[in-house]
């Protein structure tokens, strides 16, 4: 069932297909293959259980909602980054935390079995250094992270087993507050610890001690205050964005991307369009989109044929009633633009959520990753700012994590 729901979540997210035109100069489209780029929010582990799917073909989102896959990867100029171990979330109880255990444990597996099953293109990451001689080398850096660390129980140690499995990255919170932290997205809109909890400054302290990185995105701006007074290394936003463009919870404001910066922290950019822009509702949409979603979560086990069938409704969705208002590839420069107009180049990188909500209409997977880079050359910055914005930055913030492990 837990898996369905996951599946059910990933389908939800994704947004309907246009026409996406990714056109660039063959020189920045060369540049951009000799980047070092990562993406520091991948949801694409969710893709790997799909029945009949696989990371080695390439798929399209026009057909099939997906945006990641191997060939995408080596036609977009996506190098890797961080595969996130993402865990919905359910109920604070002894039988709650044990599923989502249980899951996380599984779709952690998912990903180890992915880089086991093909050598040859995929290479588990675990140090910040490990990054360019894998993308040298031609393969796909597999670095993992844990969205939600509400798996964890009340058992901050247990961390300590993911950390062994690869986990050098992990959030708190959700889009609900939970045993950890207070989410900026909770339903019930108020605090419930105002920031992190005691159980959640226990687990910032084993994040320091193994050397893996605070995630704040998702959780309010009072759980980021508490992680950037307490912890001992950078902090960064795996997938956010700017609350001056466009005032949303999951988004932090010019003051908190100030501070952010000030202890070395890092923004990672956000291309989820309800967090880029306002967004007309589309009622008929969203309620066709709501049964489909409870027919999925109906099936304990998803075949091909039942997502074949699921598939084929969510296109007819898209047909009869089509998103008009969507967030472009411009709304989400503007983000990115202004992210880097405030803390500069060396506190900005880039997170854009694919295959969990990202993607807009001008890029919608990761076949138009180039684009990012040629709008960044055309706003001014050097070759050397980009390289940072697409990877050196959160490399910069995983190693100060591992050097403050050392000490």
């Amino acid at each position: 069932m837990r898996k369905a729901m996951m599946t059910a979540a990933a389908l939800m997210a994704l947004l309907p297909v246009t026409a996406v035109a990714q056109d660039v100069p063959k020189k920045v489209y060369q540049f951009h293959q000799k980047l070092l780029t990562l993406d520091s929010h991948l949801d694409t582990p969710a893709s790997l259980d799909l029945p009949g799917w696989s990371i080695e073909d390439e798929h399209g989102v026009h057909t099939d909602y997906t945006q990641v896959d191997l060939p995408r990867m080596k036609k977009g100029g996506l190098d890797g980054g961080f595969w996130a171990i993402y865990t919905p979330q359910g109920p604070l109880t002894i039988d709650g935390f044990r599923k989502a255990r249980d899951f996380a444990l599984l779709r952690g597996m998912s990903i180890r079995s992915m880089v086991a099953a093909d050598p040859a293109n995929f290479v588990l990451a675990t140090r910040a250094s490990d990054a360019a001689p894998i993308a040298v080398a031609g393969k796909r850096v597999v670095y993992m992270s844990i969205e939600n660390a509400y798996p964890l129980g009340e058992d901050v140690s247990l961390l300590k087993t993911f950390y062994d499995m690869g986990v050098r990255v992990a959030g708190f919170a959700h889009f609900a507050h939970n045993q950890f932290a207070d989410s900026s997205t909770d339903p019930s809109k108020k605090p419930r610890y105002g920031g992190l909890s005691p159980l959640g400054k226990e687990l910032l302290r084993e994040m320091n001690r193994l050397g893996v990185v605070p995630d704040a995105s998702h959780s309010s701006d009072q759980v980021l205050d508490d992680l950037l007074a307490l912890s001992t290394t950078p902090v960064l936003l795996t997938h956010s964005g700017c609350k001056a463009i466009y005032d949303h919870p999951r988004n932090i404001d010019d003051d908190h991307l100030k501070a952010l910066a000030a202890k070395g922290g890092v923004i990672q950019m956000n291309a989820y369009g309800n967090y880029l822009k306002a967004i007309k509702p589309n009622p008929e949409r969203q309620k066709a989109l709501g049964a489909l979603f409870a027919e999925m979560r109906e099936d304990a086990k998803l075949t091909a044929e039942k997502r074949a069938e699921l598939l084929a409704k969510r296109q007819e969705i898209d047909r009869l009633y089509p998103e008009t208002d969507r967030a472009t590839f411009d709304d989400f420069m503007t983000h990115m633009l202004h992210a880097l107009k405030v803390v500069g180049p060396d506190h900005v990188g880039i997170g854009l959520d694919w295959d969990g909500g990202g993607g807009v209409a001008g890029m919608e997977d990761i076949l138009a990753l180039p684009k990012i880079t040629d709008a960044l050359l055309k706003a001014g910055y050097s070759e050397s700012d980009i390289a940072k914005i697409w990877s050196g930055n959160v490399l910069r913030v995983l190693a100060a994590a591992e050097a403050a492990k050392a000490k």
